[in-house]
């Protein structure tokens, strides 16, 4: 088969011919028809997040069953699934309580092993981790699902509890920050969008941003503030920068929620928050690492619905091929806004 791979943390990486994966007992291998492009596959290609060598990268994926392990009950050869960034083992009693996302025992393609930068991917547990796609879905937009736009569904409804008239602020409007634009919008909230990027800033107003705030150009934690009478009921940083999540917390009203969707990663791993504001007015702080395949029906029936559109986020799709190229170039700032994909039928 065909993958993407670089042998050294910042190599180069380069389409090869590499063995077919062996099929797990209790997963399957999936032919990959599309896969997103990540800035967490960039954080593992440069050594942020520790990744085995050599590498395949890849974990936003979308594809059909091509193979079956015998202890697999719930799918069969042909269906078109997706899956969470996060696989849960399905043993444990995080598992058991519904909590796979953050699975002590987890494995996560393209990080703990080969990714979906690749005509095959082997997943394990399948029966706790596939998630069947809707006729209705295609594969490029199934490729958006996994990672960004899943991590902010459940980011907003189940850490933030987002209803309608709340106000949201997003830090950041890349792929992740955008999907929580348009989620916080179809659940009825009054969303203010923050980045540097005024492309970015645009897509976020069409996207149902009621205010777009650039960040170079203001103070975003006064004009919030101004904006909504008081700040807002649910923050996120999207980023990932410590200057983000404090202006996160900054940004809330007494009792508001910051959720942590960005990746702070590096020299922003242990960022300095303004601890005092989250006694005095009872902050509530959230991580959200993904979301289980369970949790799946939910977001979607919003889809199917048209209340959430995710392939209005899809920026660029590309040849497996140019996906090289293009994980280098996340080394500077992004050219265009959304999310690029990688179709693997091209």
């Amino acid at each position: 088969m065909r993958a993407v791979v670089y042998d050294s943390i910042g190599a180069r990486p380069a389409v090869r011919d590499l063995p077919v994966p062996d099929c797990p007992a209790d997963g399957v291998l999936v032919e990959v028809r599309a896969t997103g492009l990540c800035r967490s596959d960039w954080h593992a290609w440069r050594g942020h997040d520790p990744v085995p060598l050599p590498h395949v990268p890849g974990h936003e994926l979308a594809g059909t069953v091509a193979a079956v392990g015998p202890q697999v009950e719930r799918f069969a050869v042909g269906d078109r699934v997706t899956v969470p960034f996060v696989c849960g083992c399905g043993r444990c009693e995080v598992c058991a309580a519904g909590d796979q996302q953050v699975c002590p025992n987890q494995t996560q393609p393209g990080f703990t092993g080969p990714g979906s930068f690749a005509d095959l991917v082997a997943l394990h547990a399948a029966d706790t981790n596939l998630v069947r796609l809707p006729d209705a879905v295609d594969f490029v937009t199934a490729a958006a699902l996994g990672c960004r736009f899943a991590t902010a569904f459940r980011a907003l409804t189940a850490h933030g509890r987002v209803g309608a008239g709340d106000w949201v602020v997003v830090h950041g409007c890349g792929g992740v920050g955008l999907s929580a634009v348009m989620i916080g919008a179809a659940l009825g909230a009054r969303v203010i969008a923050v980045d540097i990027s005024t492309d970015a800033l645009r897509l976020a107003s069409e996207l149902g941003a009621e205010l777009a705030l650039n960040s170079a150009a203001c103070d975003v934690v006064g004009a919030v503030h101004e904006l909504t009478l008081g700040g807002a009921h649910v923050s996120v940083d999207a980023l990932g920068s410590a200057a983000a999540a404090a202006a996160s917390l900054r940004c809330l009203r007494r009792r508001g929620r910051h959720v942590q969707i960005g990746l702070l990663l590096g020299e922003n791993a242990a960022p300095a928050l303004p601890m005092d504001l989250v006694i005095a007015h009872e902050l509530e702080i959230y991580g959200s690492h993904g979301m289980a395949a369970h949790e799946y029906p939910a977001m979607l029936a919003m889809i199917e619905s048209g209340r959430l559109r995710p392939d209005r986020l899809v920026g660029a799709v590309i040849p497996l091929d140019h996906a090289p190229a293009a994980l280098m170039a996340m080394d500077l700032p992004s050219g265009s806004a959304g999310i690029t994909v990688v179709d693997l039928t091209r």
